[in-house]
């Protein structure tokens, strides 16, 4: 990164009266993004997963349940963090605050270089499948149909987050609405099916603890697909500094999603069970549409929609709240200076969400890896956010006396944390290569920490290609060096 005295040749466009994100989203925007991020492709993809590894219907449920409590208690913990560090990164500025730059640039690396854009590929990949299911109903697509409509949906959603943080809310509470639609879908018709009490619908749930594995480590597998199903339940926090009344929205807006998504996970999987049993759907991978084509006859085609319009609402998501994590890492120096500019118009960071777009169609040409890719980088998940609840009881210490709007039991993060170290220990004892293998990959950050950050005698050419690169981006994109105004 440049010096401080380099960052001044970058001259600002024009005078700004308004500073900064602008606090655009209410309550329900935030409780649209929580949700929208959350319900995407796992609810239509871990069933199958968690019923294989739990063994049983009563445990499957269990652990759907489980999870959902699970983040919860994570969800409270960050909640607190939230009001007491009024700063957008989420877990980067916790770690920030509490531990210093170092272990924050790790968290930013891996979180912001590799885990957002390969998620937003996955969920590309996955749209674009279900998106061409109904036109190729027994046969795969032509080959380059799927990557060329992934690249599509990301170079559109790239866009619409360019021109305006209202559109891209407004795509965001469309797409929350229409996957929540499709699982009420899916639950009413379970409900309605379970009132008849037919036999054949109620089947599964007459031993509903035949069958329990007990292999602790299978069970913890189990666990495993249902907390994939839950990611995006910290995504708000990402964004703090762009929410209305933060101090009453951000706790609320949390309550209010991890208990809604809770209930319908449990709820759908419940419907599913009426007609598809556990042996069956061991051999299901896309429940949701084997459900529709039993239940819905000739209307069968729009799940497969439905799920479309799930990913590409999750897909949104995670370039929204991967923009804005680059936009801070900038602000605190661990990004260019170019990612902390934000367009003059539009309020919104337009060089970090294109480099998040760019970013996400350079992980497609490795699409076959991207998913076993982000199962390497599930230790650095899980340690990262052990890592922030920990700053949680740090920061009880260092400021005892900060005003905090929620002071959760201290129960709840200890609690969590525990939770989290198993979920670290755990694939270290089961798969050692591919923890050994995210451990390289979260441990890479090191050397570029040391070269573009903690290095400050850079050579005067390099920082001069950075300052005119910088300065032709800022021209072409029409953004202003926000903190460099505030200075003068």
């Amino acid at each position: 990164m440049p010096k401080d005295k380099d960052l001044k040749e970058i001259e600002p466009l024009q005078e700004d009266d308004n500073k900064g994100l602008a606090r655009s989203l209410t309550l329900t925007n935030g409780v649209s993004i929580i949700v929208g991020c959350i319900i995407g492709s796992g609810i239509f993809l871990s069933p199958t997963g968690v019923q294989r590894e739990a063994g049983s219907v009563g445990l499957s449920l269990f652990v759907w349940a489980f999870c959902g409590l699970f983040v919860g208690i994570g969800s409270y913990c960050y909640a607190e963090l939230g009001t007491l560090i009024h700063k957008s990164g989420g877990d980067y500025a916790y770690i920030m605050e509490a531990f210093g730059p170092f272990l924050a640039f790790i968290r930013l690396w891996v979180e912001a270089i590799v885990v957002r854009p390969c998620t937003c590929t996955i969920v590309a990949i996955t749209f674009s499948i279900y998106m061409l299911r109904p036109f190729y109903p027994h046969c795969d697509p032509p080959s380059g149909s799927v990557e060329i409509l992934s690249i599509a949906l990301i170079t559109l959603l790239t866009a619409i987050n360019c021109i305006s943080v209202r559109l891209a809310t407004i795509v965001q509470d469309t797409f929350t609405v229409a996957k929540v639609f499709a699982l009420l879908l899916i639950i009413g018709t379970g409900a309605f099916l379970l009132c008849t009490r037919k036999p054949e619908y109620t089947e599964s749930f007459e031993n509903v603890w035949s069958g329990t594995t007990t292999d602790v480590g299978k069970a913890s597998l189990a666990f495993y697909s249902g907390l994939f199903a839950y990611q995006g339940w910290n995504y708000l926090n990402f964004i703090v500094e762009e929410l209305q009344n933060p101090k009453k929205n951000l706790p609320l807006a949390i309550l209010i999603s991890c208990i809604s998504v809770t209930v319908i996970y449990v709820l759908t999987n419940v419907a599913l069970y009426t007609v598809i049993s556990p042996d069956e759907m061991l051999n299901t991978p896309a429940v949701a549409v084997e459900f529709a084509n039993r239940m819905y006859g000739p209307f069968a085609f729009t799940m497969p929609l439905f799920v479309a319009c799930s990913t590409l609402g999750s897909a949104n998501g995670v370039i929204f709240t991967s923009s804005r994590l680059f936009y801070v890492g900038a602000r605190e120096g661990h990004m260019p200076v170019l990612l902390t500019m934000i367009n003059k118009e539009t309020r919104t960071p337009i060089p970090a969400v294109l480099f998040t777009g760019l970013l996400s169609l350079g992980y497609l040409a490795l699409s076959s890896n991207a998913l076993k890719l982000i199962n390497y980088i599930q230790i650095s998940y899980w340690l990262a956010i052990g890592a922030a609840i920990a700053a949680l009881l740090y920061l009880r210490v260092k400021m005892p006396d900060e005003p905090r709007p929620i002071k959760v039991n201290l129960i709840f993060p200890i609690s969590f944390l525990i939770g989290c170290i198993a979920l670290v220990v755990i694939p270290i004892i089961g798969a050692p290569v591919d923890t050994a293998i995210g451990l390289a990959i979260m441990l890479s950050a090191i050397p570029v920490y040391l070269i573009f950050v903690a290095w400050k005698r850079k050579p005067r050419w390099l920082n001069w290609m950075i300052n005119s690169f910088t300065v032709f981006a800022q021209k072409l994109f029409l953004v202003v060096n926000d903190e460099e105004e505030k200075k003068a």
